[in-house]
């Protein structure tokens, strides 16, 4: 793990990047069902919050993984074992969605502590990857450990926030400001991009690729929660239709 060459002529996504993804694919699914459910039941300003809430995390979640593959990736045995590591956080973090849409619509308090968990599983892997290219790259060690040591801060901060009671007011003051970190980690980790060897191309292909998720899943999502907003449930269950009590077992 010396370190990508910036001028790789012809870098494009990895199998295993594309694999990756797929786990996006649900944490996007996910929220973009929880917010059409919200705002069905007239719950938009809730919905709101809570979307941009999923997605500010999912975005710095899929940002954090795919700068270092563009960087440092070297899909050996280790490399791909340590990202389905992650893949694994991935879904754990999307288990906890729906907990943190329900706790925002009935306000009090915002229910982060799944989430966190996957964030967690997600970022021991991460922080592995970035000592292995400390270890066997001299020349990026410093860029490294501050990316350890300042991601190692923040997801500290995660956990205080999700495991900590605090009133609900304290808990999204300290959302902005641990929000603002994870922006800001990169600058704070290695003062400038060019601190490692990332790949225009392959940034630029996977960043297109994520958008294409969004989207896709925002459509999915929506059109699928929304069906009854259209007469949907009425069709399904209108004059003549057998109710699920009468079918037989194998239908």
């Amino acid at each position: 793990m010396t370190g990508r060459d910036p001028e790789e002529h012809g870098r494009t996504a990895s199998p295993l990047e594309l694999l990756f993804d797929l786990t996006f694919v649900v944490a996007v699914g996910t929220a973009a069902f929880q917010f059409a459910e919200m705002v069905a039941e007239g719950h938009a300003g809730q919905a709101v919050i809570a979307f941009v809430l999923a997605m500010f995390a999912i975005s710095v979640a899929w940002i954090s993984f795919n700068w270092f593959a563009s960087a440092f990736a070297t899909d050996d045995w280790l490399y791909r074992v340590v990202t389905m590591l992650q893949m694994a956080g991935v879904v754990v973090f999307s288990l906890g969605l729906p907990a943190m849409f329900h706790s925002v619509e009935e306000g009090g308090h915002l229910e982060l502590r799944a989430m966190v968990i996957g964030y967690v599983v997600m970022r021991i892997p991460i922080v592995f990857q970035w000592w292995r290219a400390a270890r066997e790259a001299p020349s990026f060690h410093g860029a490294c450990m501050a990316n350890i040591r300042w991601t190692l801060i923040v997801q500290a901060g995660w956990i205080i926030v999700a495991f900590v009671h605090m009133p609900i007011a304290v808990v999204f003051v300290a959302f902005a400001v641990l929000g603002a970190l994870e922006i800001a980690l990169p600058v704070l980790a290695q003062g400038s991009a060019g601190d490692t060897p990332w790949h225009p191309h392959h940034v630029a292909e996977r960043y297109g690729l994520f958008a294409i998720i969004v989207l896709g899943e925002g459509v999915v999502g929506t059109v699928a929660s929304s069906g009854d907003l259209l007469g949907g449930g009425a069709a399904r269950t209108g004059p003549g239709t057998p109710s699920p009590s009468s079918l037989p077992v194998w239908a």
